[in-house]
């Protein structure tokens, strides 16, 4: 492990980047450019005295899952993620047909989101980043297990993920979430992951089985849906959706028209945020 060139990178990484880059305010005046120590522990969720550590060339190797933490903590490119690995000693993720990088442009871009729920998710329903709001309404995903931050698999193997949405509605999220992963499967017949995905649904669950052999096929699109949430109720959400193709990552944006019932609750959420709220499915 290169540790001072560890904590030389780090430093330089931070140095170059200014709150807003992150969705931070800047506060009193800074004496030196960049962001705080303490402002990349907490975007990586690791303790100052853990990152303080690393960039004085003193900190123990760090996991792999903190070295990704770090890397999005710092709006590293996939060039630079990779060096910040080697640099530890460590071989960096293989860059697959599905990518798990956010680039920092689509971070940034969810940061600036602070008014509306969003989230960065993969063609295959992996979460890869939230915003406080998202995190307000569907839960801390990236809190829970690898297994558990895929929103297909959630919907069909865990019962308590159906209730983010009204009973009346979960039929037809249901056919939507089959055939948005069929359209993928079909587009990327070589991809063992999604054809993983599907073949541990059908094995696990009646109801993904019964669906997937109707063969209905749909590209994920805009839409208006409804979000049941356990304090505030019920939200109509109109949801967009902003593709990479590139990397086959999705920006998925839940907004409320003004005016309405559903827009001065998703302004209650935005206060209440994740106060004395227990996530939904966890």
């Amino acid at each position: 492990m290169d540790r001072s060139g560890l904590a030389d990178f780090l430093r330089r990484a931070r140095a170059r980047l200014d709150p807003s880059d992150v969705g931070l305010t800047a506060g009193s005046r800074r004496r030196t450019p960049g962001l705080r120590r303490e402002e990349v522990a907490q975007l990586a969720g690791m303790s100052v005295d853990y990152y303080t550590r690393l960039e004085q060339s003193r900190g123990p190797r760090p996991s792999r899952q903190m070295l990704t933490a770090l890397a999005r903590a710092l709006r590293l490119t996939e060039d630079e993620r990779d060096h910040l690995f080697h640099l530890t000693g460590e071989e960096p993720p293989r860059r697959e047909a599905t990518s798990t990088h956010v680039r920092p442009g689509l971070l940034l871009v969810l940061d600036r989101l602070y008014d509306t729920p969003a989230m960065v998710v993969t063609d295959c329903g992996e979460v890869l980043a939230q915003n406080a709001l998202s995190r307000a309404l569907n839960g801390d995903v990236l809190a829970r297990p690898p297994r558990g931050r895929n929103m297909i698999r959630r919907f069909f193997l865990d019962p308590a993920a159906q209730e983010l949405f009204p009973p009346e509605d979960r039929p037809e999220r249901a056919r939507e979430q089959v055939a948005g992963l069929r359209a993928v499967a079909s587009a990327r017949p070589t991809d063992p992951e999604p054809a993983a995905l599907v073949a541990e649904l059908r094995a696990k669950s009646e109801e993904f089985a019964h669906l997937w052999d109707e063969h209905e096929v749909a590209v994920r699109r805009a839409a208006t849906k409804r979000f049941r949430h356990p304090t505030i109720g019920i939200f109509e959400l109109d949801c967009e959706i902003l593709v990479n193709s590139g990397h086959n990552q999705q920006l998925v944006i839940h907004t409320a028209r003004p005016g309405t019932e559903s827009y001065e609750r998703l302004r209650l959420l935005r206060v209440v945020g994740l106060q004395d709220l227990t996530p939904i499915g966890s």
